[in-house]
């Protein structure tokens, strides 16, 4: 059983979408996969059905429940910032612990490739104290990274690989999950961080598609330097 812990630079990359393809992909091979997605901000009701829940549920081939919501991201908050602020505004708080073991406890449990999709960058504050990278650190998974091809990125990709290395997490593979507005080109974007991260880190791109189903060939080659 393999279990990958999905983070990014940042919010809005595209780590959902990357979830759930590797999730179609599997399950087109028939693998029973587990997906979690512990803590969502900027959820509401009125909108779940858009939701990056939703998403991944649709990956799994579930309907948008109640029952389902609360099985794959039981903390779910309002307002959209960072958890410990959402938290804050509901007059809640993470338990740090109770949710390391809530993913331990479904990672323990699962029969096929599980993944944790966090929340926000690597270093989004979880809590007074805690951060996504002590949640990762906690876990001890092996990492896919996401990041997206704007400007800029390049300079937060290496950082966040500085981080996840200090921290003696490893990282699986570097998705280039296209940001899709052709301010840098990806085959140059690549080459720029090779001769950083060296020729051992697997780096995946991602297209600009509507639908992770439009991308397999793309999920399939990820698959293969991850498992």
């Amino acid at each position: 059983m393999s279990a990958f812990f999905v983070t990014s630079t940042g919010t809005d990359i595209g780590k959902t979408f990357v979830t759930a393809g590797l999730i179609h992909f599997l399950r087109g091979l028939s693998f029973p996969v587990t997906v979690l997605k512990p803590i969502v901000s900027g959820f509401s009701d009125g909108t779940a059905e858009t939701s990056d829940p939703a998403m991944l549920l649709a990956a799994l081939g579930e309907p948008v429940t109640e029952e389902a919501l609360d099985r794959i991201s039981p903390w779910r908050f309002a307002e959209p910032l960072s958890p410990d602020m959402a938290a804050a505004a509901e007059d809640r708080e993470i338990d740090f612990d109770v949710m390391v073991a809530y993913c331990r406890d479904a990672i323990k449990a699962a029969t096929g490739p599980v993944f944790v999709e966090g929340v926000g960058g690597v270093m989004v504050p979880l809590d007074a104290h805690n951060t996504v990278l002590d949640w990762m650190a906690a876990l001890d998974l092996s990492a896919i990274l996401v990041v997206g091809s704007y400007l800029g990125s390049i300079s937060h990709t290496l950082t966040a690989l500085e981080v996840l290395k200090q921290r003696g997490l490893m990282v699986s593979a570097l998705v280039i999950s296209e940001t899709g507005d052709g301010a840098v080109p990806t085959a140059g974007m690549v080459e720029s961080l090779r001769r950083f991260v060296g020729p051992e880190l697997a780096i995946a791109i991602i297209p600009r598609v509507a639908r992770a189903e439009d991308a397999q060939d793309n999920f399939a080659e990820l698959w293969s330097v991850i498992r």
